[in-house]
């Protein structure tokens, strides 16, 4: 028989497994075996590997997350130092600066910030003001009530005296 036809026959019941040029004679189910081993550790090997691709998309979106979360707390802080009345929108408006520009200068943004939008700071050009209209408080109610007695007794003037009944009525 040549060497062909015995392997024919061998392998009904053996595998071949190759060592250098030596062959050596495996049974056929443990190759299956070994195949089958093999097949399900490639298996693990693809899975393990789309688990490792989405934890790392994750990581990096997790990781842009937390950058954007640090700038807005700078911003934040540094709006509030800079005397913003309304940080929510400045922080709003300043992220939409922001978001455009690859490499955002958070001084420069918060000074161009500061010169367009000056009613976002005290201290701007339109800032509220006390009118003539609204008076400082006295610090206790007692007080503004006895001032209008007096002033009603002395003066004897029908307005005064209903500006004393009017405050008394209130604070009574």
């Amino acid at each position: 028989m040549s060497q062909i036809e015995t392997q024919d026959n061998l392998s009904a019941t053996e595998g071949v497994e190759v060592e250098g040029d030596n062959l050596k004679f495996v049974p056929v189910a443990e190759s299956i075996r070994y195949r089958k081993r093999a097949q399900s550790a490639e298996k693990k090997v693809e899975a393990l590997a789309e688990e490792l691709a989405e934890a790392k998309t994750q990581a990096a979106k997790m990781s842009e997350q937390l950058k954007n979360v640090q700038t807005e707390q700078k911003l934040m802080r540094k709006l509030a130092a800079a005397g913003a009345l309304d940080v929510e929108a400045a922080v709003l408006i300043a992220r939409d600066r922001i978001e455009g520009e690859p490499e955002a200068d958070l001084d420069g943004i918060l000074e161009q910030l500061k010169k367009e939008k000056q009613y976002l700071f005290a201290g701007g050009a339109m800032s509220a003001k006390k009118t003539a209209g609204a008076k400082e408080r006295v610090a206790s109610s007692q007080t503004i009530l006895d001032t209008a007695a007096r002033r009603a007794a002395t003066t004897g003037n029908r307005a005064d005296l209903q500006k004393y009944l009017r405050l008394r009525r209130n604070f009574i």
